[in-house]
């Protein structure tokens, strides 16, 4: 019995369309549809993760109007696409990785966990945290370098030239530093994106059925029962409860995953200066000059831009991402 089944007999009363698994699709049209859907979505979203990188390698807590005013007066709309070229470069593959490892996963272990006895709602959630546990450490492998080039190029000045572009600064770091320097911070980003893609999806999970379990009950109220059959919701409901749910999850893994992300952040942009020569921060060195600068709630630094991005990130994402499925879905 695989996951899509279980979630579809699960659902019967309120008939959600079933789970759509990943040998039901066309991968071909997955693929190439997803490039562009997602290309569309990086672009929508990008100055709101150039604020929050901005706010975050910052020695002071800098309010988002106030600096987004700040980066329009000097750099214009420009600077808030500073190294967008770069991270398009690295959202293709890195996208692919993540929906392979994403479906795989949430499949063969949706399964497995059914045949072991589990309840539909804890089957979901196993699947769905161990897909996003997955789908983050195999697309880290393509964006952790491609962070930290765009991410170099979000906090430099418009008066800098110290980098010209994302070639560039692409090959100054592998000169100055080796590969160890394009994949600076990759330990702490499989911290902050492994468990925050788990704590998501898991938390994306439970919460689309506890807000279905909730709509089922409201409409039923009239016949004074929790289980009335029949209810079909249409198009735009479905996707109000996509966004609310993935606005809710954003906010538990932004909650718990936000300092990881500072820290990470922070690595892979700032370095200390020893005996006149640049050197790469450590972990420990980072969280101390941190903590330096605006004690432990500096840690939350972004944590504003952050919520927004993510939520902004997953609503478009989950819709996106079922609108995908459903294009891809091969005809039977």
């Amino acid at each position: 019995m695989s996951l899509g089944a279980a979630e579809k007999d699960s659902a019967s009363e309120i008939h959600i369309p079933a789970e759509i698994d990943w040998h039901m699709l066309d991968k071909s049209k997955f693929f190439f549809l997803g490039a562009a859907l997602f290309s569309g979505v990086s672009a929508a979203l990008y100055p709101v993760v150039v604020l929050k990188t901005k706010q975050q390698v910052s020695p002071i807590q800098i309010p988002s109007l106030k600096l987004s005013y700040s980066i329009l007066s000097h750099e214009g709309i420009r600077g808030f696409y500073r190294g967008f070229g770069t991270s398009l470069m690295g959202t293709i593959p890195a996208r692919a990785l993540y929906m392979t490892a994403l479906e795989v996963t949430k499949t063969s272990v949706g399964t497995a966990t059914v045949r072991l006895g589990f309840s539909d709602t804890t089957a979901t959630a196993i699947a769905n945290a161990a897909a996003g546990l997955s789908s983050a450490m195999a697309a880290q492998l393509v964006w952790t370098p491609i962070d930290v080039v765009s991410q170099r190029l979000m906090v430099q000045g418009s008066d800098s030239n110290r980098y010209r572009n994302g070639i560039d600064a692409f090959r100054k770091i592998l000169y100055a530093d080796g590969a160890r320097g394009l994949y600076r911070g990759f330990g702490i980003s499989i911290l902050t994106y492994a468990p925050s893609n788990a704590v998501w999806w898991a938390s994306y999970s439970v919460a689309h059925r506890f807000v279905w379990g909730g709509i089922t009950c409201y409409t039923s109220k009239k016949n004074e029962s929790c289980c009335v059959s029949g209810y079909k919701p249409d198009s735009k409901t479905m996707v109000a409860v996509q966004g609310l749910c993935a606005a809710l999850a954003s906010g538990v893994s932004a909650v718990i995953t936000t300092p990881f992300d500072t820290v990470k952040t922070r690595m892979q942009v700032l370095d200390s200066e020893q005996n006149g020569r640049r050197q790469p921060l450590t972990v420990l060195q980072t969280v101390k000059n941190l903590v330096k600068d605006g004690g432990f709630g500096a840690c939350y630094r972004g944590l504003g831009p952050r919520w927004v991005s993510m939520s902004m990130s997953a609503t478009t994402m989950i819709t996106t991402y079922e609108f995908l499925k459903r294009l891809s879905t091969k005809s039977s």
